[in-house]
C-alpha cells in the first residue's frame, strides 16, 4: 500500500522535522531593498532621470561695437543632451519644503535673485546653494533696465553682484534682466559687472500650464524654463515645479544644471 502511494506521488513524509522544514520554506519570500518611491511624494509618477555629464565646451561670446566682447544672450542652450533647465526669479518664496524637494529629487535649479525681494531670506538660498542650486543675478530692485542710462543699469547689476558677494560669498556669471527687458547698454553694464551670459527663457510655467515665447509649442532639449513667481493664489512653488517636471518627463527629458552648460 505504501509503495503504491509513493509511486502515485501522493505520499507525505511522516518525519515531523521534515514537515517543519517544508512549512518554513513555504513561508520564506525573497526580500530586496524597497524601491525608492521618493518621487511620488513630490507629485511625479516616475523617478526623475539623472542628467548626462555635459561635454566641456565654451559658447562664443558676442562681439560688440568696437570689437568689445559682450555677454551672450540665450533662451535655449544648443545641446543634444535630453535636458531642460529650471530657473526661478526674484526669491519671494522661502518654502523650506522646496528645499526638501530639491534635496530628495537631487533637482538642479538656478535661482535669479533680486535683493529687494530675496534679501530678508538669504539664509534660505544659502541652504539651496549648499544642495547645488545655482545662485544668479536679477538686479537690486527689479527695475526695467532697457532705456535706463548706463550708470543706472550698472548700479542695478553690479550692486547685486556686490550684495550676493557679501551675503553668500558669490560673484555670479549669469544675469537675467527683470521682465526679460534689456538693450545694448544692459549688455555693456553686465559685462563690466563680470557677467558672461544674459539668460532669458523659451518656456514659462503659468498657473495653468507652460507657455512658449516662440517656436514649437513643446519642450525641446536645451530649453530654458522660467518657473515664474506666484503672483496669484495659484499652486505653490512645489506644485508648479512638479507640473513642469511632469511635462518634462512626458517629452522624454530631464532637468540639467544650467551652470554646467554655460
Amino acid at each position: 500500500m505504501a509503495s503504491a502511494l509513493l509511486l502515485a506521488g501522493c505520499a507525505q513524509s511522516v518525519d515531523p522535522i521534515e514537515r517543519l522544514g517544508k512549512k518554513a520554506a513555504e513561508g520564506v519570500h525573497p526580500h530586496g531593498p524597497a524601491p525608492d518611491q521618493t518621487y511620488r511624494r513630490w507629485g511625479l509618477t516616475e523617478p526623475l532621470a539623472r542628467p548626462p555629464q555635459p561635454a566641456a565646451r565654451a559658447l562664443a561670446l558676442t562681439p560688440g561695437a568696437g570689437g568689445r566682447t559682450l555677454p551672450r544672450v540665450l533662451d535655449h542652450v544648443p545641446t543634444r543632451d535630453p535636458v531642460v533647465f529650471l530657473t526661478y526669479d526674484d526669491g519671494a518664496e522661502h518654502d523650506p519644503r522646496f528645499v526638501d524637494m530639491v534635496r530628495e529629487l537631487r533637482l538642479p535649479v538656478s535661482m535669479f535673485l533680486t535683493d529687494s525681494v530675496a534679501g530678508p531670506a538669504y539664509g534660505h538660498f544659502a541652504r539651496l546653494h549648499r544642495l547645488g542650486a545655482g545662485i544668479q543675478n536679477h538686479t537690486l530692485d527689479h527695475r526695467v533696465l532697457a532705456g535706463l542710462p548706463y550708470a543706472g543699469q550698472r548700479a542695478e547689476i553690479c550692486g547685486q553682484q556686490d550684495r550676493l558677494g557679501s551675503r553668500l560669498g558669490l560673484r555670479p556669471r549669469l544675469f537675467r534682466p527683470p521682465y526679460g527687458s534689456y538693450d545694448t547698454t544692459t549688455l555693456r553694464a553686465a559685462a563690466d559687472c563680470g557677467i558672461s551670459t544674459v539668460v532669458l527663457w523659451r518656456a514659462a510655467m503659468t498657473p495653468t500650464d507652460l507657455v512658449y515665447a516662440h517656436g514649437e509649442h513643446h519642450l525641446r532639449p536645451g530649453d530654458i524654463i522660467l518657473v515664474g513667481p506666484d503672483e496669484t493664489t495659484g499652486p505653490n512653488l512645489r506644485e508648479r515645479t512638479a507640473r513642469v517636471l511632469r511635462r518634462v518627463q512626458q517629452r522624454g527629458l530631464t532637468a540639467g544644471r544650467l551652470e554646467d552648460y554655460l
